[in-house]
């Protein structure tokens, strides 16, 4: 793929929910405002990470907050420029690339937004792989890239810079501001140049996406699993089928945060699997047994369509299969598991990979 068309989208949008883990925000919003997007502006090239030079100037796009008020609290397709245009000002830089700050639901298709009003080419690749509900967890941080300077816009027009001492005071301080903004706003941070970018994004991404959406697409049309199609591309397992018997989920410091449980339906009859969420499911028991965690990717889809389930989506009854998915393998490192494992986010346990 070396553009990105409004043909593309559908694709895009739902490979991303699979890789966003439960967050990263809607994919339909996303591939709404991509599709005005690029009607109005044309096709986004898209570049591989290996072509961008050293001196490019690259600047990653994202939504920051709770995914279940993205679902009422919509933004504009201008908001996504004014990030952009705000970070760019202060930098007093020319932009040569947009990127994506990680590989996940409406976080996915919000860069192309900003490719098209921009006019610039959109980079295949993103600084996660997944997502995750804080800023500073992204690969960058491990390579040393700053969080900041970074601009924040909500959709009444206000906006900001923020430079802060390091990339957790970032999301501090971003968060607070995020949650007056309503409890959702667009930002633009980790600008940095193309040898940094070829270092520490992950390639491929967006390509990736489209696979995956592609797969589910034609499994469901031949009649096939999807589901399988998945884990087979991801190289994960399938953890858990069954019904969402109970959802609670709160709205908390601008993070969605609950937990689900799951009834088992086919070979996992009479168990059951509790999904703990922070925007994104971060740890997966299977009767009181830790099965899955934070840094690898726990995906939950629908049983038999293999469309994704976000966290504001879970409803009771719904048939779904959960699975999981090996993370880029820097986050397995020390440094990435401090920035991101089970104990950052208060599970006093290892990370459990999709090994086991």
């Amino acid at each position: 793929m070396r553009e990105i068309t409004v043909d593309d989208l559908d694709d895009i949008a739902r490979g991303a929910a699979i890789l966003g883990t439960g967050g990263g925000g809607d994919p339909y919003i996303g591939r709404l405002l991509a599709s005005a997007a690029v009607r109005a502006h044309g096709a986004v090239r898209l570049v591989p990470l290996t072509e961008v030079g050293d001196d490019a100037v690259v600047l990653p796009v994202a939504m920051m907050g709770a995914p279940t008020v993205m679902v009422e609290k919509l933004p504009s397709a201008e908001q996504v420029g004014l990030a952009a245009r705000t970070l760019a000002g202060y930098l007093g830089k020319e932009l040569t690339h947009i990127a994506c700050a990680e590989a996940g639901g409406v976080n996915s298709l919000i860069p192309v937004v900003a490719a098209a009003q921009l006019g610039l080419p959109l980079v295949d690749a993103d600084g996660m792989g997944r997502a995750f509900p804080e800023l500073q967890m992204v690969l960058p941080t491990l390579y040393g890239i700053r969080a900041t300077p970074m601009s924040i816009a909500d959709e009444k027009g206000n906006r900001g810079v923020l430079d802060t001492v390091d990339n957790h005071w970032a999301e501090r301080l971003a968060r607070s501001a995020t949650v007056d903004m309503g409890c959702s706003a667009m930002i633009s941070n980790y600008a940095m140049s193309g040898a940094q970018a070829r270092e520490a994004l992950v390639p491929g991404t967006l390509s990736l996406c489209a696979e995956l959406g592609a797969l589910v697409r034609a499994a469901r049309a031949a009649h096939e699993d999807p589901v399988g199609r998945v884990v087979s591309r991801l190289g994960g397992r399938r953890l858990f089928t069954g019904k969402v018997v109970d959802v609670a989920r709160r709205t908390v410091t601008g993070f969605a945060r609950g937990e689900a449980r799951l009834s088992g339906m086919d070979g996992d009859t009479g168990a059951e699997l509790v999904l703990r969420f922070q925007n994104e499911h971060l740890v997966a028991e299977r009767d009181g047994v830790v099965e899955a965690s934070v840094p690898d990717l726990i995906c939950t889809l629908e049983r038999e369509s293999g469309e994704a389930v976000t966290t504001e989506g879970l409803r009771y009854g719904q048939r779904v299969t959960v699975i999981a998915a090996p993370a880029d393998p820097r986050w397995h490192t020390p440094e990435g598991i401090a920035l991101a494992g089970p104990r950052y986010f208060g599970y006093d346990i290892d990370p459990i990979g999709v090994a086991g």
